[in-house]
């Protein structure tokens, strides 16, 4: 991949890839009758907060990229992986309880990249931090969603 397609690319497939799986899957009913924890945030703030991320995230893995840095390269396409996987298997088949062990696989991959990123990459692990934050916020939501219902 050339150089000049390569930030736009992750862009693309970040931004535009949660796009399509926001869109894709839908909540619906059997999400809205879940007993919520009261810390279960307003609808409308999932699309700010993850296009926001996806940008960042998008971002990171164009400068890991262009490092070469091979382990962590193979830890930002996992955490796409499994960030892409969690809406499916929580909406679609309404399963919480898979779904929290894949965020719980998600949370450990964006740490594991974060940390491996931080002495060849730093810019790219800073550019995690927020996506770290905000994924241990939903691992506790996936969590008490499931333990409440």
């Amino acid at each position: 991949m050339s150089r000049t397609l390569a930030l736009p690319g992750f862009l693309l497939l970040t931004v535009g890839g949660g796009s399509l799986f926001g869109q894709a899957v839908e909540i619906g009913g059997w999400f809205e009758a879940l007993e919520k924890p009261w810390f279960n945030p307003p609808a409308w703030l999932f699309g700010p907060v993850w296009g926001t991320l996806y940008v960042l995230i998008g971002f990171a893995g164009y400068r890991v990229w262009r490092t070469g840095n091979r382990p962590a390269q193979i830890l930002w396409w996992a955490q796409m992986a499994l960030n892409f996987a969690w809406s499916p298997i929580f909406f679609t088949a309404q399963a919480p309880g898979f779904a929290l062990v894949v965020i719980l696989a998600l949370l450990l991959t964006i740490l594991g990249f974060i940390l491996r990123s931080w002495s060849i990459e730093r810019l790219s692990a800073i550019l995690f931090l927020p996506y770290l934050a905000w994924v241990a916020y939903a691992t506790l939501l996936n969590g008490a969603l499931w333990w409440l219902n």
